[in-house]
């Protein structure tokens, strides 16, 4: 029998109703043997709850948390706090924008032996906080609809601005910056079982929490991460699922991540069990960084500080399943002493496990298959470690991988001088391969610069290559060598769920498919825009209830449905009947679902010249020098629909836009671009916007509307004009390029 939570004199008659208004404290009393719990009816902002209860909502009420400290306070330490069923905390108004979500819905900070069970927690920037909380307990906890950002990628083209930066915590960015379904933090031996998380960001973050069971939860389909841990250890995180938490991805076209992972693992977490968990079509499936502070990166906490060995130090990750990444299945950086034992890397973009100056790994009885299909360069295929040293590859089966094990060491000065890598160092030697099955591998063994491997038996069937070896790099190979018997070692695991496996049907990188908000689920309707031109755009639809009936209104447009065929999406185009700017809406209704789409087309001839500069006729400072190069013999003219350059690490000539400028060797640095088009434009307030990396100009009848003449990283820029009648316009778009990565894109959309 349960002890009872309650203290105080005896109540009788049952449950105790009480309506508490802003500020009010409950103070309730035993309830017989402790199982039933006395009502409380919240209506109001700043709640406090000081005894164990039963949290009652009338139904469709909003409770905005006005001065961000919690709707629902928790103030006193070894209480109960129940939803009742159906009770809702709603903290945001029909119709919000989910990145402009705010407060916080429960709250709680220094209180020990708290349990928070059946809440459902939506609406709000974070839906559960709770800190110096040690031995909370959430259970069965829905805090789904937690804000997210509004991402710009689309399934055309990536948007730089969606990266995430997780390195920093301290301070806790991620809840700031980010937002969290759940955020714990400074807690010790706290539970999380059984909780559930969708349309959100992030799902659950784990800030300082050490001894601590979490697992049974769902914490899939996000935008960000599933589960973030900064400087936790000895936790066991089991059976969860944490599936397609991505961002950054359109299969075929790009696959990024944008630092999005089922699991996050940042900052010195060590001795922590991961097993039987569920973490596929991630960003990464588990993104681990030893953190800035361990690297020296960060400002030292003492003077006396040890960067020996420092780092997400002996971990183990063990029967998981880290499948189908936009990047990487297991991403483990300047760390020690883990090990990747039994788990599932399969279909991985770029790698199965990406082991970067990484020391003393042991790698062993895991599933690699079918990994660096996406790669974007040599670092690509099963295991790659780079700067690498004491680990050990045993008793895997590799198949049908691009490169089965690619270790190398090469020059970087930058990671050389920090601290961590003059303590540690940074050499690729004393690494072992043996055990292993290699099947159908385009190759087998990859090593680069200088090193030493040695390599036992293994089993090769059937590959490409086996070996490619660059002439400072050792490759030992003992004669007689004997290996030990693979056996997993032994580990607590917590949960009934059996997450692995559990959705088989949407194995594969190309069920990932991204809405403006984060991953579809695979069960709401969707309709969503796939490719635009300058004359059409094309949507698609999936898991419509029905037959999807559309309606389009505007003038000078015209629509046409597509159906799919065995299986693939149906499709509907929208057209302009010729040149010009025409908005439209799209009324989308399907049986119960009922949608309205904006858009707009933009129909124009745009005549580009692209050319080259130097840093004697600099755009900034020798601007009428610089627009005389775009008269040069050398600059090259091209006609377009549209301006959407994605140059990347490229420059003009690689867009292959035509066979003048891809002779030209136009290359990735120090080039220009002047665009000119004349378009007719209706009556109404306009917004032109671009994106660019370096410098842009926009100017509407010889005036300027956007003006970012400078250096700068991948940035938006947004302007209004307005049209006092329907006239003809002319655009001229004018933009430079330093190095690095370059980008100019240019829109037009009505204001509203």
């Amino acid at each position: 029998m349960r002890q009872a939570l309650f203290t105080g004199p005896a109540m009788s008659g049952g449950n105790v109703n009480m309506l508490v208004n802003i500020g009010w404290i409950v103070m309730l009393g035993v309830m017989g043997a402790g199982e039933d719990l006395p009502d409380l009816t919240v209506k109001a902002d700043d709640t406090v709850i000081a005894k164990s209860c039963r949290i009652v909502i009338p139904p469709g009420i909003v409770i905005e948390d006005k001065n961000d400290d919690g709707v629902i306070q928790i103030t006193a330490s070894d209480i109960v706090v129940e939803f009742a069923d159906g009770s809702i905390l709603q903290g945001a108004k029909k119709g919000t924008r989910p990145d402009e979500y705010q407060g916080y819905g429960i709250r709680l900070n220094g209180q020990s032996g708290v349990t928070i069970r059946k809440a459902k927690v939506h609406g709000y920037r974070c839906g559960v906080w709770a800190s110096r909380a040690d031995g909370l307990t959430v259970q069965d906890v829905d805090a789904s609809d937690s804000r997210r950002a509004h991402l710009r990628s689309t399934p055309m083209a990536e948007d730089e601005s969606d990266w995430l930066s997780p390195h920093d915590n301290d301070k806790r960015q991620w809840l700031n910056e980010y937002g969290a379904a759940m955020y714990i933090d400074n807690s010790a031996r706290v539970t999380v079982r059984r909780c559930r998380v969708r349309d959100s960001q992030n799902g659950l973050c784990l800030d300082r929490v050490t001894e601590s069971k979490i697992y049974d939860n769902d914490l899939s389909f996000l935008s960000g991460w599933g589960m973030a841990l900064w400087r936790c250890s000895k936790n066991v995180i089991s059976r969860n699922a944490v599936d397609f938490c991505i961002r950054g991805y359109s299969h075929g076209v790009y696959n990024r991540g944008q630092d999005s992972a089922g699991f996050l693992v940042f900052e010195q977490c060590s001795e922590n069990v991961l097993a039987e968990n569920s973490a596929t079509h991630g960003g990464d499936g588990l993104f681990g960084f030893a953190g800035r502070e361990a690297l020296g990166e960060a400002p030292v906490p003492t003077p006396d500080f040890n960067y020996k060995r420092r780092g997400d130090n002996d971990n183990l990750l063990i029967d998981n399943d880290f499948s189908y990444a936009a990047a990487h299945g297991i991403e483990m950086t300047f760390s020690f002493g883990n090990r990747f034992i039994a788990n599932r890397l399969v279909g991985n973009a770029i790698c199965g496990v990406w082991g970067g100056y990484s020391q003393e790994t042991l790698i062993a009885g895991n599933v690699i298959e079918e990994n660096g299909e996406g790669a974007y360069g040599l670092e690509r295929g099963g295991v790659n470690i780079e700067h690498g040293s004491k680990n050990r590859i045993l008793h895997n089966k590799f198949a049908r991988n691009k490169c089965a094990v690619h270790l190398w060491w090469d020059e970087d000065a930058s990671i050389a001088k920090l601290p961590w890598a003059k303590a540690n160092g940074t050499d690729s030697i004393d690494n072992l391969i043996a055990a292993n099955v290699f099947d159908h591998d385009d190759l087998v063994f990859q090593f680069r610069g200088h090193g030493d491997v040695t390599i036992g038996p293994n089993t090769v069937i059937a590959v490409g290559r086996e070996n490619e070896t660059e002439a400072d790099y050792k490759v030992i190979r003992p004669k007689d060598m004997q290996v030990e018997p693979f056996e997993a070692p032994e580990h607590p695991v917590y949960g009934e769920t059996r997450p692995v496996g559990a959705r088989k049907d949407l194995q594969g990188r190309q069920n990932i498919i991204m809405t403006e908000w984060g991953p579809w689920d695979h069960q709401s309707p969707l309709i969503r825009l796939v490719e635009s031109t300058a004359s059409s755009q094309t949507y698609e639809m999936r898991g419509m209830p029905g037959e999807p009936h559309m309606a389009l209104v505007g003038s000078g447009v015209a629509g046409q449905m597509i159906p799919g065929k065995e299986g693939a999406a149906s499709r509907y185009v929208v057209t302009a009947k010729e040149p010009g700017v025409y908005p439209y809406t799209l009324e989308v209704t399907a049986g119960h679902y009922r949608n309205s789409l904006k858009g707009v087309l933009m129909g124009a001839t745009w005549n580009v010249t692209f050319f080259n500069w130097t840093k004697d006729v600099d755009p900034r400072e020798n601007l009428d020098g610089w627009r005389q190069l775009a008269r040069g013999e050398k600059a090259v003219s091209v006609k377009t629909s549209q301006l959407m350059f994605r140059f990347g690490m490229g420059g003009p000539s690689s867009l292959k836009l035509s066979p003048d400028l891809t002779g030209a060797k136009i290359g990735p640095d120090y080039f220009g671009m002047i665009a000119e088009t004349r378009l007719p434009l209706p009556k109404g307030k306009w917004k032109f916007t671009t994106l660019s990396d370096d410098g842009v100009r926009v100017k509407v009848k010889g005036k300027p509307v956007i003006d970012d003449w400078c250096w700068h990283p991948p940035k938006r820029d947004e302007a209004v004009y307005e049209a006092s009648s329907d006239q003809t316009i002319e655009i001229v778009v004018e933009y430079f390029e330093i190095d690095g990565y370059a980008v100019l894109e240019f829109n037009l959309t009505p204001e509203s």
